[in-house]
C-alpha cells in the first residue's frame, strides 16, 4: 500500500502548505475535511472489465481529464490530457513535453512516469525520460498546466497535437479544433506565460519538424521555450475558439496554478460537505467520500456564457437561464445517481431533466435520450429509463421542469421507438409483437435470427427488454397520474404488470418465451443465453433478472408463492455456487463479477436486490447482507470496485447504502432502510433543513437495528417517506450485534398499485 501512504501524505502536506490549513491538514477534532478522504485511485485496477479512472475535474464540470492509460498498472501514460469529451474517453487533444523533436514520430509521446499524485482538483507527476515535473489544476471550462524542465540536457519543447482537426500557433497562443463524430467540434484556446523562441510544424508525411516564421498552422505544432519553467492556461468550448478564449479569460486570470487548485478544492468542499459524517473507520470514510466524488463526474454542464452546443440538432442554442447538461448513461444512473442528486442538489437535477426535454425537442424523432453524450444520443443497453428520472423527481416534489412536456415525450417515445437494445429506430415486427402480447419473443437455441434489425452482438435480450419496458410503463403511469390523465394512468399501470407473461411459476424465474407463447426449453438459468446471456437477458443471467421488478416487489412475492418462498429464493440466489470454474464462467458472463453465489455486486441490475428482504418481513437479512457486500467489495485500494463503476452508477449505491437508506423504486417517494455505517450522518438539504441519522455504536459488528425512532416517535417499519426526510428531522437507531427479527416486520415498503388483470 505504498501508493496509499504516498497519496495521504501528499494530501496532508498540500492541505497544510498550499491551502493554509494546519501543518497536518487535520482539524482540531483530528478528522480530515471530506475532500481529503477522497481516493481517486480506488478501483483503478479492474477485476475483469473497465476500471475506474482517477478523474480530475470540478463537480459536473465540462473540463475533465485523467491520465491516459488503460489502468493504474500501466507502465506509461500517452501524452498529457487536455479534455475528455465523454466518460471513459480519450483526450480530444494532446500536449507532450519533449527534450528532442527531431523526426517527431509519433507526435504524441508515451511517458514513463513517477511520483504521481491525484486529487479531484490537482494532478502532479514526473515524466522520467524528459525529466519534466508536471502540475495541473482544472476549473469548469478551463485549466492550467505548469511544466518544470528539471534536467539540464536537451531543449524545452511542448508539442500540441490534434486528430482530425487543425491547430494554429501565434505569439503566446495556440488555438484550433478537433472534429468529433456527427458534426461536433471541440475547440481549444491556450496561451503560455513565456513567448516561445521557436515555433515549428510537423510534416504529416515525413514526421520531420521544421521551424516556421510567423503563424504556424497544422495538426501537430511544436513550441520551444527559453525558460525551464513554462505555465500554460487554456479554455475549451463546443461553440468556437473565441468562446474557448473567453472561458479561460473568465475563469483563470493569471498563471498562478495554486490559486486555481485552491478554488477547485473549495468547490469540492462545498459539494462533499453536504453530507457530514461522524464515527466510522478511516477506511469507511475514504470509501464513502470517494464514492460521493464519483457521482459528480456526470452529467456535465455544456452551457458557456448562456449558450450551448447541442449534439442532437447540431446547433448552438441560448440556454435561457437554465444550464444544459449531457453525458449520462441512464441505464446505470437512474437507479441511484439521480435519486441522490434530488437530495443533494435538486436545482441541478431539475436543470438536467430540462436538458432531457431539450434533447427530445431537438432530435428529429422527438424521442427521449437513453445514453446522451456530447455528440448526441448513442442509445446503448435497453429500455427508456429517462422516464424514471422524471417520475422520481416529480414524486419527490422536484417540479421545476415541464411535467406536460415530460409526459408527452415519454408517451411518444414508448409508443414509437423500438424496444430492441442498442438501436434507435421506429418499432418493427418484434416491438409490435410485444405491444400486442406483452412480452418480447425469444428464439430457441440454434434458431436463426430472421429480423435484420437485431444486432449480432447484443441479440434480442428478450426477458431483459420485457422487464425493462414493464418498469418504464409503470413510470409512465405515474406521470399520467401526476398529469391528471386517469384513464391513461390505468392503461399504463396494467401494462406495467406484463412481466407476469414471462414468469415461470414452477421454477420461480422469468423465463423467455417464443412467439407462440412456449417457454424456451431446455433451459439453464445460470448459463443459457450465450455470451452475456444476451439472447434472453443482458450482461447478467436469470438469477439477477429474477428480481428485476423494481416497481412491484409485493406482486413478485405473490408470484413466488408468499414471503417464505420469496426469502428462500433470495437465499438461493446468494447461495448457489457457480457451476463452472471462474475462468469458464466469466468467459461467458464477464460483467457478472463480484459474486456472492449467483448474485453479482458488479452490475447495476443487482443494486436493489439486497433490500428485497424488507418486503418479505426479514429486514435483518437486508441489514446483514448490505454490510457484508460493502465490506467485501468496496475498499479504498486499487481493486476496491467489483465491476464497471459507470461514472457514478454504482458509487451512488455505496453512498446511499452507507447512509443507511436506498431508493429501490425510483418513481416512488420512498427509501428502504438498510444499516447505517456511521454513528451520525447529517444531510444538508437545499431547503436549509438538515436530516440526521444517528446510530450510536454502528460498526461491522453492530449492524443490526434493534429499534428506531423518527423525530422522537417509535418507527417500526424498514422504510422512510421522502416527505419525512425532506421535512428535516432526526432518525435514531439503536444498533446491536444480533438481529432483532421482529423489528420492521409488519409494515413492508410500498409497491405498485394493484390492478385487476384479465388473462
Amino acid at each position: 500500500m505504498l501508493y496509499k501512504t504516498r497519496f495521504l501524505f501528499a494530501t496532508l502536506i498540500l492541505g497544510g502548505l498550499l491551502f493554509g490549513c494546519s501543518a497536518t491538514g487535520l482539524k482540531s477534532s483530528t478528522r480530515l475535511d471530506p475532500i481529503d478522504y477522497v481516493d481517486p485511485y480506488m478501483g483503478n485496477i479492474s477485476h475483469l472489465l473497465v476500471p475506474t479512472f482517477p478523474t480530475i475535474h470540478l463537480p459536473n464540470g465540462m473540463m475533465r481529464v485523467h491520465p491516459q492509460r488503460s489502468d493504474y498498472a500501466s507502465e506509461q501514460i500517452a501524452g498529457l490530457p487536455v479534455l475528455l469529451t465523454s466518460h471513459r474517453g480519450v483526450s480530444a487533444f494532446s500536449i507532450s513535453p519533449r527534450r528532442d523533436i527531431s523526426g517527431l514520430v509519433p507526435q504524441v509521446t508515451s511517458y514513463s512516469y513517477d511520483g504521481e499524485q491525484v486529487r479531484p482538483y490537482l494532478y502532479e507527476t514526473y515524466l522520467v525520460e524528459p525529466e519534466v515535473k508536471v502540475d495541473y489544476a482544472p476549473s469548469y471550462r478551463s485549466a492550467i498546466y505548469r511544466f518544470d524542465y528539471e534536467g539540464k540536457a536537451g531543449g524545452r519543447h511542448l508539442v500540441f497535437s490534434t486528430k482530425d482537426g487543425e491547430l494554429v500557433a501565434s505569439g503566446k497562443a495556440v488555438f484550433g479544433y478537433q472534429q468529433l463524430e456527427d458534426s461536433t467540434r471541440v475547440y481549444v484556446y491556450a496561451e503560455t506565460d513565456v513567448e516561445p523562441s521557436v515555433r515549428s510544424l510537423r510534416d504529416p508525411k515525413t514526421g520531420n519538424i521544421s521551424p516556421v516564421t510567423g503563424v504556424v498552422r497544422g495538426e501537430t505544432l511544436c513550441l520551444t521555450f527559453p525558460k525551464k519553467t513554462v505555465s500554460l492556461r487554456y479554455g475549451v468550448s463546443y461553440i468556437s475558439v473565441e468562446q474557448a478564449r473567453r472561458n479561460v479569460e473568465q475563469e483563470i486570470q493569471s498563471f498562478e496554478l495554486g490559486l486555481v487548485a485552491k478554488y477547485g478544492r473549495n468547490e469540492w468542499s462545498k459539494a462533499l460537505d453536504k453530507i457530514q459524517l461522524e464515527g466510522g473507520t478511516p477506511e469507511e470514510l475514504r470509501v464513502f467520500y470517494t464514492s460521493l466524488y464519483r457521482t459528480y463526474e456526470r452529467m456535465i454542464c455544456l452551457s458557456e456564457d448562456g449558450r450551448y452546443w447541442s449534439g442532437f440538432d447540431k446547433k448552438v442554442h441560448d440556454d435561457e437561464g437554465v444550464p444544459f447538461y449531457t453525458d449520462d448513461w441512464l441505464w446505470d444512473t437512474y437507479r441511484a445517481t439521480h435519486p441522490l442528486r434530488i437530495l443533494l442538489d435538486p436545482v441541478k437535477e431539475q436543470q438536467m431533466l430540462t436538458s432531457y426535454l431539450r434533447m427530445a425537442e431537438q432530435s428529429p424523432e422527438g424521442w427521449l435520450p437513453t445514453f446522451p453524450e456530447v455528440t448526441g444520443d448513442t442509445h446503448r443497453m435497453n429500455g427508456t429509463h429517462t422516464i424514471a428520472t422524471f417520475a422520481d423527481a416529480y414524486a419527490k416534489g422536484v417540479t421545476g421542469f415541464s411535467l406536460s412536456a415530460a409526459y408527452q415525450a415519454s408517451k411518444k417515445t414508448l409508443a414509437e421507438k423500438s424496444y430492441l437494445p442498442w438501436t434507435r429506430r421506429e418499432k418493427g415486427v418484434l416491438s409490435k409483437f410485444m405491444d400486442e402480447k406483452g412480452y418480447f419473443p425469444a428464439l430457441h437455441p440454434g434458431e436463426r435470427e430472421t429480423v435484420p434489425e437485431v444486432t449480432l452482438w447484443e441479440k434480442r435480450q428478450s426477458v431483459a427488454v420485457s422487464l425493462g419496458a414493464a418498469y418504464d410503463y409503470w413510470c409512465l403511469s405515474q406521470l399520467a397520474k401526476f398529469s391528471g390523465h386517469d384513464g391513461e394512468h390505468a392503461d399504463y399501470l396494467r401494462r406495467s404488470y406484463d412481466y407476469r407473461k414471462l414468469f415461470n411459476y414452477d421454477k420461480g424465474f422469468f423465463h423467455p418465451k417464443d412467439s407462440r407463447g412456449r417457454f424456451i426449453e431446455p433451459f439453464d438459468y445460470e448459463l443459457s443465453g450465450g455470451l452475456g446471456a444476451r439472447d434472453y437477458y443482458d450482461e447478467n443471467n436469470a438469477y439477477t433478472y429474477r428480481w428485476d421488478v423494481q416497481h412491484n416487489p409485493a406482486d413478485l412475492i405473490y408470484l413466488m408463492g408468499g414471503r417464505e418462498r420469496f426469502i428462500s429464493l433470495l437465499d438461493e440466489t446468494l447461495r448457489t455456487p457457480l457451476s463452472k470454474s471462474k475462468w469458464e464462467f466469466y468467459s461467458q458472463l464477464p460483467d457478472q463479477t463480484g459474486n456472492v453465489g449467483q448474485f453479482a455486486m458488479s452490475n447495476e441490475p443487482s443494486l436493489h436486490i439486497p433490500y428485497l428482504y424488507n418486503y418479505a418481513g426479514a429486514p435483518w437479512r437486508t441489514q446483514r447482507l448490505v454490510r457484508k457486500l460493502i465490506d467485501t467489495w468496496f475498499r479504498s485500494d486499487l481493486m476496491g470496485m467489483p465491476g464497471d463503476e459507470d461514472g457514478g452508477g454504482m458509487s451512488a449505491f455505496v453512498v446511499f447504502s452507507m447512509m443507511g437508506i436506498y431508493p429501490v423504486t425510483p418513481g416512488m417517494p420512498v427509501y428502504n432502510i438498510g444499516t447505517p455505517f456511521f454513528s451520525k450522518m447529517t444531510l444538508k438539504l437545499a431547503s436549509g433543513r438538515t436530516f440526521v441519522i444517528e446510530a450510536e455504536g454502528a460498526s461491522s459488528e453492530n449492524k443490526y437495528i434493534q429499534k428506531a425512532t423518527l423525530n422522537g416517535k417509535p418507527l417500526d417499519r424498514p422504510w422512510l417517506r421522502h416527505s419525512e426526510l425532506a421535512a428535516g428531522g432526526k432518525l435514531v437507531f439503536t444498533m446491536g450485534p444480533r438481529p432483532n427479527k421482529s423489528w420492521g416486520v409488519a409494515t413492508p415498503p410500498p409497491s405498485a398499485e394493484r390492478v385487476e388483470l384479465t388473462k
